[in-house]
């Protein structure tokens, strides 16, 4: 049996050695035989998520902390821009900034990453029978674990600038879920189309900067004239932004923030999925 070793680098173990799914690369199965599969190799997702985390910052010499440090050093470059503009409409404008800028933050750097992971795990696919998802899972997971070790600093400001913390954050775990379940429904369409078109990359990273303004992330949407907000509620990020900012102000989402947000989750997840099952038979040519 064929021995490999794991996009962390390691050798595999010999109990890890072994075929992780049934099915050959030419045919397609069924979202429920592929999280079979993944949950067959989870060795191999273990491996590929802690790749993802340690390698995005062996080279730095802060490490994890950036985690932590550059959402904190963007929200303070914010609040000198525009924390004068928006004081009175918005109270405690860096939590208001913060909480809607890490799961901005979560979702753009996931989606981005993910149209690599395909191409940097190519060789694996070629060696070993793999669920082709588990790549871009992996870097979904990793960007969460990111995500929650974010919270750190959030909160410390919460407590410094007396912001309360109420028990509506108990809520958050379910909006996190909600947000992963989006986002790696996204990330597994770009994934697959980004395998044939290398540009995709590029014009997704421009669509993400207007997509950030078309997203009240650093300004309330109070101030967007009635005629305009119909457009602005009608983005997904922004309801996903505020299932997840809500629960820190205090107050839990809307039925309708809710209802949109996992609408929206399912629409992502089962078009990612259809597009990703479709484009994946023709992935070998391309690694």
């Amino acid at each position: 049996m064929t021995s490999v070793r794991a996009a962390a680098g390691r050798p595999l173990q010999p109990a890890e050695s072994q075929v992780l799914h049934h099915y050959s690369p030419e045919q397609r199965t069924t979202l429920a035989e592929e999280w079979h599969d993944i949950a067959r190799s989870g060795h191999l997702l273990y491996s590929l998520v802690r790749r993802d985390l340690t390698v995005r910052y062996k080279r730095s010499f802060l490490g994890w902390f950036w985690t932590m440090l550059h959402p904190l050093f963007l929200t303070l470059i914010l609040m000198v821009v525009f924390s004068e503009v928006f004081r009175f409409a918005v109270p405690h404008y860096e939590v208001y900034v913060l909480s809607a800028l890490l799961p901005w933050t979560f979702m753009s750097q996931t989606t981005v990453t993910s149209m690599a992971s395909i191409a940097w795990n190519g060789s694996l696919m070629k060696r070993v029978r793999v669920p082709k998802s588990i790549f871009t899972l992996s870097v979904t997971i990793a960007g969460l674990v990111n995500l929650v070790l974010a919270y750190v600093p959030l909160l410390a400001i919460m407590l410094i600038r007396g912001v309360p913390i109420k028990p509506t954050i108990a809520f958050l775990p379910l909006s996190l879920l909600v947000l992963a379940i989006f986002t790696f429904g996204l990330s597994l369409a770009l994934s697959a189309i980004a395998v044939y078109f290398l540009d995709l990359r590029e014009m997704y990273t421009v669509a993400l900067t207007a997509l950030m303004y078309l997203t009240p992330i650093i300004y309330p949407i109070s101030i967007i004239p009635p005629r305009y907000r119909r457009f602005i509620e009608l983005n997904p990020f922004t309801h996903l932004v505020d299932l997840v900012r809500a629960p820190l102000y205090g107050s839990l989402p809307s039925t309708y923030t809710l209802t949109f947000s996992i609408g929206s989750a399912v629409v992502a997840l089962l078009g990612g999925w259809t597009i990703f099952r479709r484009l994946s038979r023709g992935f070998y040519p391309y690694l």
